[in-house]
């Protein structure tokens, strides 16, 4: 799979900071990142997603430290065809960004 990125990018008013996240399993053509997306913009989140060349997801979020742990509980998860084996968390030290290109 090419890495294509989707991105959100929404006015986040109080930043806690930000998360990277690498997913595992069956996370690539199942809606991974579309549904992360529009899970991460409903808990008010400012990010993008991913696929890699290895068949991983990377996630990358900033937001409050209360929609970042959601957006991680659901990471585990993901959308209904996903099939989740391991989630790699880890700090990011980047700004919010401005925007993302869609993929």
């Amino acid at each position: 799979m090419a890495a294509y990125r989707v991105g959100w990018c929404r006015h986040v008013d109080a930043v806690s900071g930000c998360r990277r996240w690498l997913v595992s399993g069956r996370v690539q053509g199942v809606f991974f990142r579309a549904s992360t997306r529009r899970r991460a913009e409903a808990l008010g989140l400012s990010g993008s997603a991913r696929n890699l060349a290895d068949g991983r997801v990377e996630v990358v979020a900033c937001g409050t430290d209360a929609a970042l742990d959601t957006l991680a509980v659901w990471l585990h998860q993901g959308p209904p065809a996903a099939q989740v084996s391991e989630v790699i968390a880890s700090a990011h030290d980047g700004e919010p960004p401005a925007s993302y290109p869609t993929g």
